[in-house]
């Protein structure tokens, strides 16, 4: 190291004497040699070093220095010691070094083309599938999956990763049982969680509470990132057999990171890369309940929304998987056909519209022909599409006549809701969008959404979320609309589907907290008791360990999550409102595009009490 040493240092030569070097040349060359002989030493404070490496990976990733001085091979070096070491590896505090060493591996090869193709030159890969394997723990696990990810990622790096064909069964097999994993090596049983795992969880700070926290971030992210690696692999047709297996496939559109890695592609985005091939498509087709659970999600108001439309509609256009989708597939085309852009997509709903047009014009005999039903739903919406140009050329003021006769009736279907009778409103709003013009969109939103209303008021979820998804894809911005979003929450509450309702509940809280209305100025950020109430209840449902939990029987920990899990749970308090029972005399004002009167936001015990025989339960999933 350098000669000179500060009299302050307890370690001659450590790393951080080295980093004060004033000497460019022999601080580069005392780097160098620290780098290479670091893996062969045996004294303690090892870890002090190796901490500092991560942070100024984490903060300075593209830096080429320690590239350029032997990072990766240290790294390499440190991790095989720990595995063949164990002696070492349970002295002072060596446990962390081999999961900093891969964190660091998987830091400097996240941005850097180049830095990637260094490391696998130092041999980062074989000691990074090792802990893959399992050899140490979950917790090493999760970095060396980043790290393969990353790899795995660019083009000159991914054969040095494939050529490893475990790598791919082993992130199958991870993204499948990391929940389970993490849930009964760590979070079930406090009193044997690892010391080490729980600094590094909490970063030094104490709570059991706190680690919890912390282990569902971390599981959800080691399935994210285990999904990622999956996802690189699935790009090569080569590998789509080993992929989609119907054990895996099943299980991807659950996989929603957890509700914690809001970024992460979660299995919706491995399925959109399996759809994109012609062989990916003909195996997902034929997985029981993957349609479903696509259209689910294509009707969503989340950032997979686009996800699984893409695979729908690929799904369609593909005249070998056409005929073997479409009758499950059109109800969720025709409610997002009036959608206009999404995300990077423009004109989506001409998209919707094209797709199903081609269906119709390519249909054949026998095992390819559509049903006359489906057919029929098809044309009706070609046939929307035909009256929108008609309108076109239509004057203005026959329009503004049908607009008015539209509202006319809009007025007694409210009249009629008001008075109790659900099914004659109903009845109103149907009639009034068939009088009212496409190109009305707003008025037409207001329709749905009360249509909707009416449903979920008649025990008709599926028709609600049919009515609500119309008005959240005609909305500006599109899903956007509170009420829409508020009435499919607890439409999909009503069918158990709790992630779905959750977001919903959620976007309409957050439609609340910025909203612009005069009535709800004073009170921004206000969260509505009865949104509240459902958010707290699809959170438990939707909890990240909920399936594991209930396999291994229960929780033996505190929380909110675990009080479901360990114990019997008392349903009756998570009863939320219908938007019917929030007016001020007890009912929404349907006809109105607003949120109603003052009264709809305070005194929820008043309110509870006013419930009529309308209100709606939620049911527990």
């Amino acid at each position: 190291m350098t000669e000179k040493v500060s009299i302050d240092c307890p370690y001659p030569g450590c790393f951080f004497c080295v980093m004060k070097e004033g000497n460019p040349s022999k601080r580069r060359a005392s780097i160098l040699k620290f780098f290479r002989e670091l893996p062969s030493q045996d004294n303690d404070g090892q870890v002090l070093p190796i901490s500092g490496l991560w942070n100024t990976a984490m903060a300075h990733p593209s830096d080429p220095e320690f590239i350029e001085l032997g990072i990766f091979e240290c790294m390499a070096a440190l991790i095989w010691k720990g595995l063949k070491n164990r002696r070492w590896l349970s002295h002072d505090q060596n446990i962390y070094i081999p999961y900093y060493a891969a964190h660091i591996i998987g830091s400097y090869t996240m941005n850097m083309e180049e830095f990637a193709e260094s490391s696998v030159h130092a041999g980062v890969i074989p000691p990074l599938v090792e802990l893959l394997r399992g050899r140490l723990t979950w917790v090493e696990q999760r970095v060396a999956v980043r790290a393969l990810g990353h790899l795995a990622t660019y083009p000159n790096t991914f054969p040095a990763v494939a050529s490893h064909f475990e790598i791919l069964e082993l992130a199958i097999q991870l993204a499948m049982s990391s929940l389970e994993i993490v849930y009964s090596h760590f979070y079930q049983y406090v009193d044997t969680r690892l010391s080490y795992h729980c600094d590094l969880l909490t970063r030094g700070t104490v709570g059991v509470e706190m680690e919890s926290r912390k282990a569902e971030e971390w599981a959800s992210q080691l399935q994210c990132w285990s999904l990622q690696l999956v996802n690189c692999f699935a790009f090569k047709p080569e590998y789509l057999t080993t992929i989609c297996k119907p054990e895996f496939l099943v299980k991807l559109p659950g996989m929603w990171g957890g509700l914690v890695n809001e970024n992460s592609p979660a299995g919706i985005g491995l399925l959109r890369t399996i759809c994109h091939h012609k062989l990916g498509r003909g195996l997902v087709v034929s997985c029981p309940g993957i349609i479903e659970a696509l259209c689910n999600i294509a009707r969503s108001s989340d950032d997979w929304q686009y996800m699984a439309i893409d695979c729908i509609l690929w799904l369609v256009q593909d005249p070998i998987t056409c005929h073997k989708v479409i009758e499950k597939a059109v109800p969720t085309l025709l409610d997002l056909a009036e959608i206009t852009t999404l995300r990077d997509h423009k004109k989506l709903g001409d998209t919707i519209v094209t797709a199903l047009q081609e269906c119709i014009q390519s249909q054949g005999t026998g095992r390819n022909t559509i049903n006359h039903h489906t057919k029929e739903q098809i044309e009706e919406l070609l046939n929307s599409r035909q009256r929108l140009k008609w309108e076109k050329s239509m004057p203005k003021e026959d329009l503004h006549i049908k607009q008015a006769a539209a509202l006319v009736v809009k007025l007694e279907g409210n009249s009629l809701f008001s008075s109790g009778n659900i099914s004659g409103a109903a009845s109103k709003y149907s009639e009034a969008l068939a009088l009212c013009p496409v190109r009305f969109k707003k008025e037409r939103v207001v329709l749905y959404s009360n249509r909707a209303q009416c449903h979920l008021l008649l025990q008709k979820p599926l028709a609600a979320i049919s009515d609500a998804t119309r008005a959240l894809c005609l909305h500006n911005p599109v899903n956007r609309h509170a009420k829409s979003l508020w009435r499919r929450a607890q439409a999909y509450d009503m069918l158990g589907f709790a992630k779905e309702s959750l977001l919903d509940a959620i976007l309409f809280i957050n439609e609340c907290s910025h909203s612009n209305d005069p009535d709800l100025s004073s009170r921004q950020n206000k969260v509505p008791g009865y949104a509240e109430r459902l958010v707290k209840k699809q959170m438990r449902a939707a909890w990240l360990f909920r399936e594991a939990a209930i396999k291994h029987g229960g929780v033996q920990c505190e929380g909110d999550a675990g009080d479901m899990y360990g114990q019997e749970t008392d349903y009756s308090e998570w009863e939320t409102a219908s938007e019917s029972d929030i007016g001020d005399d007890g009912r929404d004002q349907m006809g109105d595009d607003d949120y109603g009167d003052d009264s709809e936001w305070n005194n929820e015990d008043e309110r509870k009490e006013r419930y009529d025989k309308h209100s709606i339960k939620a049911c527990a999933r």
